[in-house]
């Protein structure tokens, strides 16, 4: 392994982007996870691996997957001199290693926070004719240092994927973007979406819900409007989780006309039950907390007539309190008796209804509701 000591043109370019930083001893400090688990502290682990190492030897395994997959276990517990031992034992079986071999090698060089190990890895590779760099190979580096938060070395890593010839998949797009968007670097994130569509490559779901993170994150209330119009445009579904970041925004800012308008346009592009319930539930809950009775009525009959319910005990609660603060018992009643057929009440919300009819004297209210017995 002589030749781990060599830098390729190529590993010196992205080098020099990292001397502009911090020490590369230190370069996975700020990441916001560590690969750390439950096995990582233990010796019988290393013991383990050890073991597999010589059953591979003593079986002369020729099946180079074997060793890779042996590698990323090391990578698993950190431990890059066992997985530096693993292949060169099976450089020295006779098994010649393959590009799929070096990238397991190069995920346990970041695993373990060696970064020259890991460039100098890829300088072998390039300078190779059996195991040049694949996508798979760049993506590793592009990964580590989106992780990490380097966006420039991820950005110089990008470029030379690029470079080199090696289209990105829409795994590779998926990654960069909720990199991004997860480390709030939503300008960069918005350039690969771009770059992405220009390519060809058409959005998953992942993608949809990470640029609408992104949006959402921004306060870009006008933004997320156009963005969801485009998803509907195509006739694309909209997730319950995309439709709960959108009330969460509008919520936030105190928009129910926004989630009105949602509503309808996901109504229109005939989107699931799932994805309507959340902003059924959105809507009433922001007419209840600003005591819109009218409203919260009109809106709770509309949700029961397309088959839904609420589902949650805070939205019922929020309801059954305006109620009360507007003295409106005659009507509360008659919520009850609309949602009773397909909800059914908590003990918290029991206790609330309670302790509500109490302070307002309406003790024999219980009985009428059914609920006395109810009370703690």
């Amino acid at each position: 392994m002589a030749s781990l000591l060599r830098v390729s043109s190529a590993a010196r370019r992205v080098l020099s982007v990292l001397s502009s930083s911090q020490s590369q001893s230190c370069w996975l400090s700020n990441q916001a996870e560590s690969l750390a688990t439950s096995l990582a502290s233990s010796d019988k682990t290393h013991v383990i691996l050890e073991w597999k190492l010589e059953k591979l030897l003593e079986e002369n395994e020729r099946n180079h997957d074997r060793y890779s997959e042996l590698i990323s276990l090391c990578g698993k517990v950190r431990n890059l001199p066992l997985a530096m031992q693993v292949f060169s034992a099976m450089e020295a079986n006779g098994v010649q290693p393959t590009a799929a071999v070096f990238n397991s090698l190069i995920h346990v060089c970041f695993s373990s926070g060696n970064l020259l190990t890991a460039i100098s890895l890829f300088e072998i590779m390039e300078s190779s004719e059996g195991f040049k760099p694949n996508s798979d190979t760049y993506d590793a580096y592009i990964s580590a240092f989106l992780k990490s938060g380097k966006f420039d070395s991820m950005q110089a890593w990008y470029s030379a994927k690029k470079a080199a010839g090696l289209n990105s998949n829409i795994e590779t797009y998926q990654s960069l973007i909720s990199g991004c968007v997860k480390l709030r670097n939503y300008e960069l994130g918005d350039m690969f979406y771009k770059e992405m569509v220009l390519s060809g490559i058409m959005p998953n779901l992942p993608i949809l819900e990470c640029m609408l993170e992104g949006l959402c994150k921004r306060r870009s209330s006008g933004q997320v409007k156009e963005f969801l119009a485009m998803v509907c445009g195509y006739g694309w579904k909209v997730s319950e989780k995309m439709a709960e970041m959108v009330v969460g925004l509008h919520t936030e800012l105190g928009k129910v006309e926004r989630l009105e308008e949602l509503l309808e346009s996901l109504m229109e592009s005939d989107q699931s039950s799932e994805t309507l319930l959340p902003v059924h539930c959105g809507i009433i809950r922001m007419y209840a907390v600003m005591d819109r009775l009218d409203d919260v009525e009109y809106s709770v009959g509309r949700m029961l007539k397309q088959g839904l319910s609420f589902r949650h005990e805070e939205d019922v609660e929020k309801v059954i309190c305006s109620y009360f603060r507007l003295s409106e018992y005659d009507r509360l009643e008659l919520f009850w008796e609309c949602i009773k057929g397909s909800y059914v009440l908590t003990s918290s919300t029991i206790d609330l209804l309670v302790a509500g009819y109490k302070r307002a004297g309406l003790s024999d209210k219980l009985n009428d509701m059914k609920l006395a017995s109810g009370s703690s």
